[in-house]
């Protein structure tokens, strides 16, 4: 079957929001459309997968599919300070809904919502009346719902630290952040009120509970709809904890989403037919304000002809339209298997800053991440993919041929570092890269992700020789519960990345290459004229790994090739503190 799908914006009351709908070719007058509700804050980003194949199930089983950002998140505008986040996104909600009734002619109405999306949607659908909902893994608590976030915070023990005396502190008490997301205090507040097994009646006519198999919480809530006269079917069903791992191992659940289908094929070819055929946008463009009040243009787009790559550019409003004006552009690559608002939404909120200030910001998902298609053959999800580096070109050349961008800088956090380092390398036309926390300068395909942990083999040698001093440690040895072997592994390890190095430094004096010479290949970027700029989170693996790598180089090539370190960050600074310093970094460097 075919799916199509078409980025749009749409307005909630005076926020605009961004989302994506699905159409299919086997039902086109199908009148039966589905709102896809998506969790909050870093379960968002690991979800996003998940929530693109519930999205092409609905579309397959013969539905139109709205999924969307609430506002203040993802590509969505931002709400007004002090905006109640639980009332505001159960409004959004409902202008989702309005816009797919507008947009397709729909008539029956579906909401579908994963982990906090299904409490938001089942709250809407007791003040509004829906044909159906669906609930995905749902928190029927709120309460138990701050209680997880306040742990998930508490296990981190970096998260949310502000420096005594700055201007955020004072500010604490009116927000929660965790990862990097914040819920203001009123929504904690309403959230701490919200359970659905005791709550207002559902004017859903249908419902289906897809309930974690590991930790079922929505039998009540279920049993309560169906006394209420619901026809409610629930269903205790595994691959909540794969779809919801970290993003670059994220796997859609393949029960839940056979479990819906089958509940909402038959639903959604029975009954009329939609009044008109969908009216699809033919360009997704919205204007927003940056948070300095600049007016700023914002465009969903593919860059391809085969509509492969998607990204989303930001300029000012001023200047949109005008492509001869030899701008300033910034390209910022995903941040490992993060869709391209970045982690934390950092993304976004630099993004339109920079355009506020006059560049055109591009953030692009490179094929087969984020909101991209995949490469014929290639599967989804991979964070390293081979033809990473012609998607930067691809995104660069678009930036100067369609955007009038003259002068290109490259950015991106972890995997996003190595590809715009690689760009650089490899000789793309770019004209600066800015790399935050890169875990790797040398990726070989076959390698996976487990071979990027180096934290033993570049630190850990240190805290062995340590535990040579401890009774207690000596005591786990003679237990037998110390594993030798790994530690023999670490100590070699080291020791050859020191032999390396040393011996690169050597044969690069005498002007011999050896193969991954990572200051051989600096070297050739600064020659180019090419500034590099690394941002390190303090204690991250990669900066122990480049000053390994890149030898007496990186001290030689002096300001081409300049290391910030970041105290109070950790590898997807998902701290306010260490965030708004990497923030002030990158400003300085760019309007250097």
């Amino acid at each position: 079957m075919g799916i199509h799908s078409r980025p749009l914006y749409f307005q909630s009351g005076d926020r605009t929001l961004f989302g994506w709908l699905g159409t299919a070719d086997a039902n086109p007058g199908c009148d039966v459309g589905v709102v896809l509700c998506k969790p909050f804050g870093y379960e968002a980003i690991c979800t996003h997968e998940a929530l693109r194949a519930f999205g092409d199930a609905c579309v397959a089983s013969g539905a139109h599919a709205l999924r969307f950002d609430y506002s203040g998140t993802g590509d969505s505008g931002d709400p007004a300070e002090g905006t109640n986040e639980i009332d505001q996104w159960c409004a959004d909600i409902g202008a989702a809904i309005d816009a797919l009734r507008t947009t397709c002619a729909v008539r029956r109405i579906y909401l579908a919502g994963i982990r906090l999306g299904a409490l938001l949607a089942a709250q809407v659908a007791c003040r509004r009346p829906v044909d159906g909902l669906i609930a995905i893994a749902p928190v029927t608590s709120g309460r138990r719902y701050v209680r997880e976030l306040l742990a998930f915070r508490a296990a981190a023990p970096l998260a949310g630290a502000t420096a005594p005396g700055t201007a955020d502190a004072a500010d604490r008490s009116s927000w929660l952040e965790v990862t990097g997301f914040r819920l203001s205090t009123p929504a904690v507040d309403t959230l701490r009120r919200i359970d659905l097994a005791e709550g207002s009646r559902s004017q859903a006519g249908a419902a289906l509970i897809l309930d974690r198999e590991e930790f079922p919480e929505a039998k009540r809530w279920s049993e309560k709809m169906q006394a209420e006269g619901t026809d409610t079917s629930h269903m205790a069903l595994g691959g909540y904890p794969g779809m919801s791992t970290t993003p670059h191992a994220a796997v859609p659940p393949a029960a839940m989403i056979e479990a819906l289908r089958a509940w909402l094929t038959p639903r959604a070819h029975m009954g009329g037919q939609a009044t008109t055929a969908p009216t699809l946008p033919a360009a997704a463009r919205a204007l927003l304000r940056s948070g300095s009040g600049v007016e700023l243009v914002e465009q969903a787009s593919f860059l391809d002809e085969e509509r492969i790559l998607f990204a989303v550019i930001t300029e000012r409003a001023d200047r949109s339209g005008d492509p001869a004006g030899g701008a300033r552009g910034i390209v910022l690559i995903n941040g490992g298997a993060t869709v391209h608002i970045g982690p934390n939404r950092m993304y976004v909120d630099m993004g339109r800053a920079w355009a506020a200030k006059g560049y055109v910001v591009l953030r692009l998902d490179i094929a087969g991440l984020g909101d991209s298609e995949t490469r014929p053959g290639e599967p989804r999800n991979l964070v390293y993919p081979p033809g990473a580096v012609d998607d930067v070109g691809v995104a660069v050349e678009f930036m100067r041929r369609h955007c009038g961008v003259a002068h290109v800088t490259v950015a991106g956090l972890c995997a996003g570092a190595y590809h715009a380092i690689r760009a650089a390398i490899t000789g793309l036309p770019v004209d600066r890269a800015l790399m935050i926390n890169p875990l790797t300068f040398y990726w070989r395909q076959g390698d996976t992700l487990s071979d990027l942990q180096l934290d033993e083999v570049m630190r850990n040698p240190g805290r062995y020789a340590e535990n040579i001093r401890s009774a207690r440690h000596w005591a786990k040895l003679l237990r037998g519960d110390v594993n030798l072997w790994r530690v023999a592994r670490v100590f070699v390890g080291r020791f050859v990345l020191a032999i390396k190095s040393a011996l690169q430094d050597l044969l690069r004096e005498r002007g011999i290459r050896l193969p991954h010479d990572l200051g051989w290949d600096l070297a050739l970027v600064a020659r180019r004229g090419i500034p590099m700029v690394f941002y390190f989170a303090r204690g991250d693996t990669g900066l122990d790994l480049l000053r390994n790598q890149a030898g007496s180089m990186l001290g030689k090539l002096g300001d081409r090739c300049r290391v910030h370190v970041i105290e109070g960050g950790d590898h997807i600074f998902s701290q306010f503190d260490a965030r708004a310093e990497l923030a002030a970094l990158l400003d300085s460097e760019l309007s250097g």
